[in-house]
């Protein structure tokens, strides 16, 4: 019997991943509950004041962007250092699937488990008065998924090179801290001043300062995109170099 086509191959790899994802309840309260806890604190508490815009209007591109730091980042660095660990990578790659299609089946899940991020923040940020433009809206989910490819390489060459432990600490701690001092759900102007010079040139940073700047003035931050984009070719890169499939 012949192999699938490989176009079917990979959604049928997509589509298990997503469903793996999904169905993991930590990973599950990184991508879903802890942005809604994140997006309904900051338009409650005053942390947002004093920026211009509505507290909503601030809170949705950061809380945006953070759910592409859980999904791309920690959810698939978790799920991809375990697989390496359990030879469930070395063995799909040896497979008509390949290392191509495995990785592709990756980015599938990603894109899904991101568009649900969107559809369920999105829409309870639209229930709580955010009402970006719709140039704005189209740039920032451009920007957005490209967050979403830097965070994943991140995530992949940390899953491909540190042993699987490692990784989960890693990446969840990662996580806190880019989520609380990064610059993504909160800008620059709102953390110490110690820090506020260097996050612009964090992923995470660049991430947040570009999706406020597309959904709040439909413009794009040139200096933020180039710092993503850097981030994302050498994150990209080193994956692909040092990336170990057992």
């Amino acid at each position: 019997m012949s192999a699938a086509p490989l176009a079917a191959r990979v959604w049928q790899q997509g589509r298990y991943e997503t469903l793996a994802m999904l169905r993991n309840g930590e990973q599950l309260v990184l991508m879903l509950v802890l942005p809604l806890i994140a997006i309904i604190g900051l338009t409650v508490t005053p942390f947002l004041d004093g920026l211009g815009a509505s507290r909503i209007d601030i809170a949705a591109p950061g809380v945006l962007a953070l759910c592409t730091l859980s999904v791309g980042f920690t959810g698939q660095g978790i799920a991809t250092g375990f697989d390496r660990r359990y030879g469930v990578l070395r063995f799909l790659s040896t497979t008509p699937l390949g290392r191509a299609g495995l990785i592709a089946g990756k980015v599938i899940a990603v894109l899904v488990v991101f568009a649900l991020q969107v559809v369920v923040i999105g829409g309870v940020a639209l229930a709580l008065g955010w009402r970006p433009s719709l140039p704005g809206a189209l740039l920032g989910l451009v920007l957005l998924a490209l967050g979403a490819a830097v965070f994943t390489a991140l995530g992949l060459l940390i899953a491909g090179t540190a042993r699987p432990e490692a990784t989960l600490a890693v990446t969840n701690l990662v996580w806190i801290l880019f989520g609380a001092f990064g610059g993504i759900a909160l800008p620059s102007t709102r953390l110490p001043s110690q820090i506020a010079g260097i996050v612009a040139f964090l992923p995470s940073g660049a991430l947040g300062d570009a999706a406020r700047a597309a959904f709040l003035h439909g413009a794009l931050d040139i200096p933020a995109a180039v710092v993503l984009v850097a981030w994302g070719a050498v994150a990209g890169l080193a994956a692909v170099r040092w990336f170990k499939w057992n």
